[in-house]
């Protein structure tokens, strides 16, 4: 019944929250691989200076998509504790 509802919701609420706390822990990590891996190809001599920009933009990119996974978590998660009715959101289907 709803004991089980709602246990279920606050279990998977607790997990998408660690799934959350790791991805906004390795974001400084990966923005941090990616600045640099751009100076590193550079002094390496793999990329030329005047390519550069496409790099960044390659690698920002990348970046990018471990935000993008953290929004769609905490947006997923927000989601899930409205339906509970944590936020005004309805309990029933």
């Amino acid at each position: 019944g709803l004991a089980i509802s709602q246990t279920v919701v606050i279990v998977g609420a607790v997990l998408f929250g660690a799934v959350l706390l790791f991805q906004l822990v390795t974001l400084p990590v990966e923005f941090n691989a990616s600045s640099r891996a751009k100076r590193l190809v550079v002094e390496a001599g793999i990329v030329y200076p005047e390519e550069r920009v496409g790099i960044d933009a390659v690698l920002n990119a990348a970046a990018l998509t471990y935000v993008a996974a953290a929004v769609s978590t905490l947006l997923t998660l927000l989601y899930y504790l409205w339906r509970a009715g944590l936020f005004g959101g309805s309990r029933d289907d």
